[in-house]
């Protein structure tokens, strides 16, 4: 055992010497990084609402239209099709939007641990934005959004977006998460592939992935 630490150190010291010598030997310096991003791109509602809606269907997401008055309704219909009882919500979320549903809803917070997370059969959240050519919803920890935990580890995400914080393109729909937040980017639910290959959902995040777009907010 003692043999094996003083290997292990001896070759971590070994590497971290290399990496000083070549510092020392190119110091760094500042680099412009270019910025000339592709912005200002536009598309009407409509058309921005059919890509996002193909794109995220492409990626197994559901998706669920309606209007702000219909909110309710769309997540009442979400979760009670999923067969959901007991679920999680962002202290910020308005309320409102839970009023046709009649089950368990529980506050989260920094004080409840992650894994208790797991008893819940989903979350709720509102979104920063989102972008059509992508497919993307973009979460930044925003109080009606939660933490990252809370939208990662139940296997169910009722997640709104509003048509209007939809964006074509990704520089667009990132000028709107608020800078400093810890952002979560959505593409459909988690999954991932084996190493024959096979799509495996729900490794990484839910496994079930819901968007309701509010068309007329």
């Amino acid at each position: 055992m003692t043999s094996g630490t003083t290997g292990g150190s001896g070759a971590r010291d070994t590497v971290l010497g290399r990496v000083r010598d070549a510092l020392a030997l190119a110091p760094p310096r500042e680099t412009a990084v270019p910025r000339a991003y592709r912005t200002g791109r536009r598309l009407p509602d409509g058309e921005r609402l059919a890509l996002f809606t193909d794109r995220l269907t492409d990626y197994r997401a559901t998706v669920l239209t309606c209007t702000a008055d219909g909110t309710a309704a769309a997540v009442a219909r979400a979760l009670a099709d999923r067969g959901a009882r007991r679920i999680g919500v962002p202290a910020g979320l308005d309320r409102s939007w839970l009023a046709d549903w009649d089950g368990e809803v529980r506050e989260d917070s920094s004080d409840v641990p992650p894994r208790d997370l797991e008893s819940l059969d989903g979350v709720v959240t509102a979104s920063a934005a989102g972008c059509a050519e992508t497919g993307t919803v973009f979460l930044d920890a925003s109080p009606d959004q939660g933490r990252r935990a809370l939208s990662l580890v139940p296997d169910l995400h009722v997640c709104v977006v509003d048509l209007s914080a939809v964006e074509a393109g990704v520089p667009e729909a990132l000028a709107r998460v608020v800078p400093g937040r810890p952002t979560t980017l959505i593409s459909g639910p988690s999954a991932t592939s084996d190493i024959e290959l096979e799509r495996v959902e729900g490794v990484h995040g839910p496994r079930t992935l819901v968007v309701v777009v509010r068309t007329d907010v």
